[in-house]
This record gives structure tokens, C-alpha cells and sequence, in this order.
């Protein structure tokens, strides 16, 4: 098979596994994909997972891989925190909270690093618009603070709470507490509910 007629066909899905490739070439030759990857025509993203190397210059893509590479999940934590503006830092890796066991990859889109919550707790996602008419599943700014404070248990005092330095404005003016209250009961977690109470009196809110 040539690369481009293989191009042809699985471009537009912009990633895809091998068991894409055999449902639609029973017989396809994967040494082609670590020939190709050599080549620099792919990028591997994970064992089985490539995407073509032109969607490194497109936007959004490296987010929208972390949807992609490891189902079900949905980026959320720091990520989605900076995202939102509400943490000042510039985050390295681009984190997910998933109902499988906890994960990462590295490839040359970025980190990629997954937490994992009961599948009960997969909640609180939206999809947001990207380019080329895609969409990726994120983390409501609400969800994206619970997650982090259930994830992370040594958010458990003020000082661990102040060196968050969430932005104040935005959890006075644009945080939905009812929304976050509504969401912390789903989990029934007495720490995670002592932790948001002692969020709420650090930030005043």
C-alpha cells in the first residue's frame, strides 16, 4: 500500500488506531505505520494510536488527542483550570480525569497524564467547538476545581489551598456555586466536602 492511499483514506479522522486500519485493510502491513513514523509522515501517539504530522501545526489538536488516545475521558484538573484562567501557572502537562486505570504518554503533541475516578464520577463535561468542526470534552471550571480536590487529598489545609492561587475574581464573579455544591454532593465524599468548605472560607466565597 502507498502512504498515500492510506493518507486518502484515514486523514480526515485526523488520529485513528490499528483496529481502524484492519476494519477497513484486514490485510494491512503494520510495519508500514513504524516505516511511515520514521519517515515523519506519522506521529505515534501511544502503542496502536498515530496521527498525521500535519495536525502538529493545526490548533487544538494536542488537547483534542487527549479525548482520543485513551476513552473514556475528558481533560479537566490543571489543565482545565488554566484553561479557565483560574490558576496562573502555565500547565506542561495536559491532564484528564478518566474512568480507566490511571495513565500517561508522551509524544510530540505534548504530556499527557490521566487520573482515574470511579465511573459513577464521570460527570460535569461539556463539549467545547475546536476547529475543523470537532469537539473536545472538558471539564465544567466546577468539576475541574472538585476533581482536583478529590484527586489531589493534600489540598487539605489553608496554606495548601492559598499556594493555588486561584484567581479570586473569577471564583467571586464567575464560579457557580450552586453548580459546585450541586456537583461535591454526587460524590459522596466527607473529604472532599471538608475540603470545599475550607476552600470556600480561604477565598471567602
Amino acid at each position: 500500500m502507498t502512504f498515500l492511499g492510506f493518507k486518502t483514506k484515514m486523514f480526515d479522522l485526523a488520529c485513528f488506531n490499528i483496529n481502524q486500519i484492519y476494519a477497513w485493510q484486514p490485510d494491512f502491513d503494520r510495519n508500514n505505520l513504524t516505516r511511515w513514523a520514521k519517515k515523519g509522515y506519522l506521529i505515534r501517539l501511544r502503542q496502536g494510536y498515530f496521527a498525521f504530522s500535519e495536525y502538529k501545526s493545526k490548533p487544538d489538536y494536542s488537547l483534542y488527542f487527549a479525548n482520543r488516545i485513551y476513552r473514556p475521558s475528558y481533560i479537566s484538573l490543571h489543565t482545565a483550570l488554566a484553561f479557565y484562567g483560574m490558576i496562573p501557572e502555565a500547565v506542561v502537562q495536559i491532564t484528564s480525569v478518566t474512568s480507566l486505570k490511571t495513565g500517561a504518554f508522551k509524544n510530540d503533541f505534548g504530556e499527557y497524564s490521566y487520573k482515574s475516578v470511579k465511573e459513577d464520577l464521570m460527570f460535569g463535561y461539556e463539549l467545547k467547538p475546536m476547529a475543523d468542526n470537532r469537539t473536545i470534552q472538558f471539564a465544567t471550571p466546577e468539576k475541574a476545581l472538585l476533581d482536583l480536590l478529590y484527586l489531589y487529598p493534600f489540598y487539605d489545609n489553608k496554606q495548601e489551598l492559598e499556594e493555588l492561587r486561584l484567581d479570586e475574581d473569577y471564583l467571586h464573579d464567575d464560579l457557580n456555586n450552586d453548580l459546585l455544591m450541586d456537583y461535591c454532593t454526587k460524590f459522596q465524599s466527607k473529604a472532599l466536602d471538608h475540603r470545599v468548605k475550607l476552600l470556600l472560607k480561604t477565598y471567602d466565597l
